[in-house]
């Protein structure tokens, strides 16, 4: 499966609702998430399914979900990488409901996602 089109799944699959799927199908066991900021609660580096699946967990448990959309794949000269848009309409646990976005690049080993790391808009 080449990177296009793992990526291509990806996107369907958080589109249809289904991205804990996605990251059942398409996640190495030794995975690497990154995030631009990270807390006591949620640090920024995480390693391993495990976590990764805690991670989706954490957030469906600490936001109500609007509305969720992904945007892509977007392919480059790399052959081991792809970029997602990832938009969400979202109310956390206790405050404003929020529209945020982000981008997700995502590096891809063997046939599996090794590594995903998001990007925000700043300033």
């Amino acid at each position: 499966m080449t990177v296009q089109e793992i990526g291509t799944q990806l996107v369907a699959l958080c589109n249809e609702g289904r991205d804990r799927e996605a990251v059942d199908r398409f996640y190495d066991e030794k995975i690497v998430s990154i995030e631009a900021g990270g807390d006591g609660d949620m640090p920024a580096r995480m390693e391993g399914i495990a976590a990764i699946r805690g991670k989706h967990d954490w957030w469906y448990d600490n936001h109500e979900v609007h509305e969720t959309a992904a945007e892509g794949p977007y392919c480059g000269h790399r052959e081991d990488q792809f970029a997602v848009r990832h938009t969400m309409d979202i109310t956390p646990k206790g405050g404003e409901r929020m529209q945020m976005a982000e981008v997700a690049l995502y590096t891809v080993k063997d046939g599996k996602i090794v590594q995903e790391e998001f990007l925000y808009q700043v300033g």
